[in-house]
């Protein structure tokens, strides 16, 4: 009896998840936008690591891109079009439309339209600890 409340509770819960909806390792929120563009959207942390490694976990497990796929900055901060939380970051498997813009460091400052990264690239930054104060 015991084995079977907790089997209700667990698909209970399994399906209160929504079926769009999608967490990366680190927490970040995924959300599809169409089928090669999506959304990533922050719980607690926000550093550009861990949008990037969402973006590459998405990528990789839903949309099926190969490691040396390309993921684009398609639009940097803004308020979420999925979910209308105030801050996310839009990614996709295709270059923007006003081209991609000369990359000359490997280090950013915050997320350029058309900045590009791998998949392996972007999956590398997983394991990065933000600085802690």
């Amino acid at each position: 009896m015991k084995q079977i409340i907790v089997s209700a509770t667990l698909a209970a819960f399994a399906f209160s998840i929504p079926a769009t909806a999608d967490a990366a390792p680190n927490g970040y929120r995924t959300e599809p936008i169409n089928s090669t563009e999506f959304e990533v959207i922050p719980r607690a942390r926000q550093d550009t690591d861990g949008y990037w490694c969402a973006a590459a976990d998405f990528a990789r497990r839903k949309l099926g891109a190969g490691w040396q796929q390309r993921i684009y900055v398609l639009r940097g901060y803004g308020p979420s079009v999925t979910t209308g939380r105030r801050t996310a970051v839009q990614f996709s498997l295709k270059p923007p439309a006003g081209g991609v813009p000369q990359q000359s460091s490997f280090i950013t400052v915050g997320f350029p339209v058309g900045y590009s990264m791998s998949v392996q690239g972007a999956n590398g930054r997983c394991n990065i600890r933000p600085f802690l104060r």
